[in-house]
């Protein structure tokens, strides 16, 4: 019913229906919440939204742990779904494909950042987020993810999925994946390199997943052994929850969101060794370095990693999808977010949920 609602709303240029699960502010819990989109414009597409992954940048966001949010919030960028409308002057998709939304829905399209399919990167200052972001193209309007029913988007953000893909394990892809694959393409991770994943949550299995694909020995830093076996199986040399390794490393990749202390793992790096970070902690509970521990960590690289373009996140799924490399999913009810959150943040979850949105 509500789908042919959205159909006759998008056919009249009217604003669209969605429901979803909401946070009024910082402390609340997740529940029912009901809103509307900007109406379906000429290069617009509206999908229904099948499967939304829940990401630790979700929490953060909620709980505004990174910046005061934007309330009533419906978090998510990990969206997988079917296109049903689609604007007159679009082409890319037909109705009936199978797409995706990652973390950005627009940007300015004009500035040599954008027009290199660096969109996360906007000259302009315009790039639009998923969710908890104003809508710098509709009228400073907040922007509402993926823990909903529906999204409507500029057909240049929507990512093509074949339709033989597992929607389920794709939806994570548009936020882990690429959060994990840019930084390995960057640093040109290759066959022989000595690689460590810090982090064992979804991005990390993800980043292990690359750059076992792409050659590398691969070991991973947790906290504890606790899922030392998964990681064994799933092609990692080690884990370790110590620092205190006799090993060096050409790359580590930090995927770490809670508290630490990134020197000690540049120690690790091999001279000329890079250190990507991607895990973004609370800022209230980030360690303030001195730079001048650099010069005693001489002839190594550290640089921080944010998403992908359009352009690398369709990469990055073409590449996914050619060789079967998906996250550890588990399927929930959309009435089980405030569970998962609590599975999320108290050490509980084995690797990604992934929000089943039938269940709304």
């Amino acid at each position: 019913m509500l789908l042919e609602m959205n159909l006759t709303e998008a056919k009249e240029g009217k604003r669209i229906s969605a429901k979803g699960y909401a946070v009024q502010h910082k402390d609340d819990s997740f529940k029912p919440f009901s809103f509307s989109r900007h109406p379906l414009g000429d290069k617009d597409v509206l999908i229904e939204i099948l499967y939304a992954g829940i990401c630790h940048s979700d929490i953060h966001s909620a709980r505004s742990e990174w910046k005061e949010g934007i309330y009533p919030m419906v978090p998510g960028h990990e969206i997988a779904g079917r296109v049903v409308a689609v604007g007159k002057d679009v082409s890319k998709f037909s109705v009936g494909d199978f797409a995706g939304v990652g973390c950005m829905v627009n940007s300015c399209g004009e500035c040599s950042a954008c027009k290199a399919s660096n969109e996360q990167f906007c000259e302009r200052g315009k790039t639009v987020y998923t969710y908890d972001c104003h809508d710098y193209f509709h009228n400073n309007e907040p922007t509402y993810g993926g823990y909903s029913n529906n999204i409507v988007l500029k057909e240049d953000f929507a990512l093509k999925v074949p339709k033989y893909a597992p929607l389920d394990k794709v939806a994570p892809l548009l936020c882990a994946g690429i959060t994990t694959y840019s930084p390995l393409r960057f640093s040109k991770i290759k066959s022989g390199d000595k690689v460590a994943i810090a982090g064992f949550g979804g991005l990390g299995v993800m980043g292990l997943k690359y750059a076992l694909k792409f050659g590398a020995e691969v070991s991973i830093f947790a906290r504890n052994k606790n899922k030392e076996k998964e990681a064994l199986k799933l092609g990692a040399k080690a884990l370790y929850d110590s620092l205190d390794v006799n090993e060096k490393f050409d790359f580590i990749l930090s995927t770490i969101p809670t508290k630490y202390d990134p020197m000690k793992y540049i120690s690790l790096l091999k001279h000329g060794g890079e250190m990507a970070i991607v895990g973004l902690p609370p800022m209230n509970e980030a360690v303030k370095n001195d730079m001048t521990r650099l010069v005693f960590e001489p002839n190594k690289k550290v640089y921080g990693s944010l998403i992908g373009g359009i352009k690398e996140t369709q990469e990055m799924l073409d590449f996914s999808l050619k060789h079967g490399i998906y996250p550890e999913t588990q399927i929930i009810s959309a009435d089980k977010i405030n569970d998962a959150y609590h599975d999320l943040t108290n050490g509980k979850a084995k690797f990604r949920y992934v929000i089943d949105m039938k269940t709304l």
